[in-house]
Formats: structure tokens, C-alpha cells, sequence
């Protein structure tokens, strides 16, 4: 990988984890209300469920969205439809079931794991990156391999 994909990469990876999306928000929103401590479980499961998305995307969903074009535009329409459905709910925020008598708990490490696999901002960040710097790998080996 030569320098300029490997800063490339870099700032894509930057940009992807700090703008907002559903686990951003979810965590400041539990960090706010349950601490850092309590929230620990929540970051790592997203960190780690992440992980292991793009590594199963890498592996084969690729392959999946290559034999049926169709399927990743449908993605790419649920995905949009998802964060504006999102959004509406933000604005449209009223006070959680149970908060009021302190029934609320935040996200363990499996269900925030679990999420990465209905949340649009993962599977975009996923798909761009396998989809992007795999091919752009792979050009850059087939290159070097036949001299061009």
C-alpha cells in the first residue's frame, strides 16, 4: 500500500468515526446519562461489532452485492430512509419509557454489537471501504505483478 491510499484510507477512517451518525449520538446521549463508566460496555460493543462487520463484509457481502447490483442500491435507499427516520425521532424526542422512576439502562456490549448490523452509517462506511480500498489494493498488487 503506498503512501498516498494509506493516508487516503486514514482520513477516510478519521472522518467516518467522528461525524455524527446513530452510534455517536447513542453513546454521548448514554454518556450523559449513565457515565463513562456505565457506557464502557456500549463504546466497546460498537467498537468491536464494527470490527467484525467490515471484517464479514471484506470476506464475502461484497461478493453478495457483485452478483445482485440491485440489492446494494435497495441498501443504499433503506439505509437514507433509516437516518431520516432517525432523525425525525431526534427532533421528535419526548422523555424515554422509565426514565422518570430510573428504570433506564444502557447498552450492553452485545446489543450495541448487534446494532452495527441495522445501522445505515456502518454498513455506508463498510461497503465505501471494502468497495473503495480493496479494489484500489488489489489494482496497485495486479500493476506491480504484470509491470505496468
Amino acid at each position: 500500500m503506498n503512501i498516498e491510499l494509506l493516508s487516503a484510507l486514514a482520513l477516510f477512517a478519521l472522518v467516518s468515526s467522528v461525524t455524527p451518525g446513530p452510534n455517536n449520538l447513542m453513546l454521548m446521549n448514554s454518556g450523559a446519562n449513565f457515565g463513562f463508566r456505565r457506557t464502557l460496555p456500549h463504546l466497546l460493543g460498537v467498537t468491536i461489532g464494527f470490527v467484525i462487520m467490515l471484517v464479514l463484509v471484506g470476506l464475502g457481502v461484497m461478493q453478495l452485492f457483485d452478483v445482485f447490483p440491485l440489492s446494494y442500491q435497495l441498501l443504499k435507499v433503506l439505509c437514507i430512509a433509516y437516518l431520516l427516520y432517525l432523525a425525525y425521532k431526534i427532533a421528535s424526542n419526548k422523555t424515554p419509557v422509565g426514565a422518570e422512576n430510573g428504570d433506564t439502562k444502557p447498552f450492553t456490549f452485545v446489543q450495541a454489537a448487534l446494532f452495527q448490523w441495522v445501522n445505515p452509517k456502518a454498513w455506508t462506511m463498510a461497503l465505501s471501504a471494502v468497495r473503495g480500498y480493496t479494489q484500489a489494493t488489489s489494482r496497485c498488487r495486479l500493476q506491480r505483478f504484470i509491470g505496468a
